[in-house]
């Protein structure tokens, strides 16, 4: 498998530090509120590269953080005048919806920043030991200098970063470039002891600390967003060399960003969309669909029409399966032996079954390898009939839940409601929402979600439609 390395900037044969094993690290959410649309893409592409992985034979340790203290989550927490625990359990519940819906699996490991302090005093520690990094009035700083290789990644020159850099009064550190490490707290925070101040980390460090605890001094792979090159996954790879002496991640992969209508996310720009906004709009599974129709290293652009494209594209696929299982289930397919035409037919479906591979070996093609499976319909399509072999009939479709499942795609279909169980589930809804049982209301409008229904609240009252 080759894959492209941020670090190097080419396509790399990939060599795990340890034979059938992956040691793989992806940046997680700051829980602070519900995740956007443009969060869901790294959390879908690198789950079906530890799906792809996995289907290869390595042994997977998929590593994930949540930043559960951050100025942002102590913000909410103050706004709502609950603490900043309370905020960040929330989103961490809700963030795990979301994935669920979108058939994103857990991570072999979910560290928050908040269960992890002492770990990160330690490192901090180690650093001053070493003369990477220096106390002021209880904040620490990293010395960037201190680290010769500092701009490996993002390519970037110290010297040209520190020329761009505004020097702010009473400034306390020894080089404009320096970044913190630990800060003091202040009135409000939440904080912990350490031997420079009572405060928290600075959020470069997290994952520094994270990594090395999980996955060991080493990685295989560190992914992300390629917003995070610069300065978190260079700051990483300065902290955890200057502390480890020795490499940090072999591998280092960055998907581009998601556009919304061909123009940058934000909430001033009124295009800033949730991921629950979504999937209230769309099936979970046509939004995981059409964030592997492109390359990970090519921006994508969200729109509704492109979605309900990639919804049409995602049917073509599941109607075929279904049209194999209903050939198979209804006993159409009585034929046992294998014609010498259809010998050729899954002769010319082994060699789709290649060409997804080789798009997936090929730094994770998953676009091409979507196209492969097309083929692979338009060949059942065409030659899988009611006078075909039922062995004929059989490869197809398992060659074709293979290869969705390998994407996590899941071709199941979901048993359709009912009108009347469908408006009794509306009623029970309605009867939760006056009771201000809320965990119940959005349990039954989750269920009526994955069962493809649609809920609008509406002045005249609750609207429902199929997706």
């Amino acid at each position: 498998m080759k894959i492209y390395n941020t670090l190097t900037q080419k396509k790399e044969e990939f060599i795990p530090l340890e034979e059938g094993k992956v040691r793989m690290y992806v940046c997680g959410p700051t829980v602070y509120n519900y995740v956007h649309i443009g969060n869901a893409r790294p959390a879908i592409l690198f789950d079906t590269l530890r799906r792809y992985l996995e289907y290869r034979g390595y042994e997977v340790d998929y590593v994930s953080n949540f930043t559960d203290v951050d100025d942002k989550i102590i913000k909410k927490a103050n706004e709502e005048g609950v603490s900043a625990t309370e905020i960040s359990e929330r989103y961490i519940a809700e963030f795990r919806k979301d994935m669920d819906a979108l058939n994103v699996r857990e991570a072999t490991v979910h560290p928050k920043a908040t269960e992890e302090i002492d770990g990160m005093v330690e490192m901090i520690g180690d650093l001053i030991k070493k003369g990477h990094a220096y106390e002021k009035n209880g904040t620490v700083y990293f010395r960037t200098r201190s680290f010769e290789n500092y701009g490996k990644l993002s390519k970037k020159k110290i010297d040209d970063l520190e020329a761009g850099i505004r020097i702010a009064v009473n400034e306390e550190k020894e080089d404009p470039m320096d970044f913190v490490l630990w800060k003091p707290k202040k009135e409000g925070e939440p904080f912990w002891p350490s031997p420079w101040s009572d405060g928290r980390p600075g959020w470069h460090i997290e994952c520094s600390v994270m990594s090395r605890k999980y996955l060991g001094e080493q990685i295989d792979i560190h992914a992300g967003g390629e917003d995070l090159v610069f300065p978190h996954h260079e700051n990483e790879i300065a902290q955890s060399e200057a502390a480890n002496g020795k490499e940090f991640a072999r591998y280092w992969m960055h998907n581009a960003f998601l556009n919304i209508d061909n123009k940058k996310m934000s909430k001033s720009a009124g295009n800033f969309f949730t991921v629950r906004e979504i999937c209230e709009q769309f099936d979970p599974q046509v939004i995981r669909f059409f964030m592997l129709n492109s390359h990970y290293r090519s921006p994508l652009n969200f729109s509704r029409d492109l979605v309900e494209s990639a919804k049409s594209s995602l049917n073509r696929i599941l109607t075929a399966i279904g049209a194999l299982e209903h050939l198979l289930g209804s006993g159409a397919l009585s034929r046992e032996s294998v014609s010498e035409e259809e010998q050729l037919v899954l002769k010319e479906a082994e060699e789709l079954d290649k060409k997804f591979i080789d798009a997936m070996e090929d730094d994770f093609n998953t676009a091409d390898a979507i196209a492969a499976i097309f083929e692979l319909v338009k060949l059942s399509n065409t030659h899988c009939t009611a006078d075909s072999s039922k062995e004929l009939g059989q490869k197809l479709k398992e060659q074709l839940v293979k290869l969705c499942s390998i994407l996590g795609l899941e071709t199941e279909k979901k048993e359709e409601l009912l009108d009347a169980e469908i408006e009794q589930l509306i009623e029970d809804r309605q009867t939760a929402r006056k009771n201000r049982d809320f965990a119940k209301a959005d349990e039954i409008r989750n269920l009526l979600l994955e069962k493809g229904i649609i809920l609008e609240d509406t002045r005249e009252g609750v609207r429902w439609k199929r997706n």
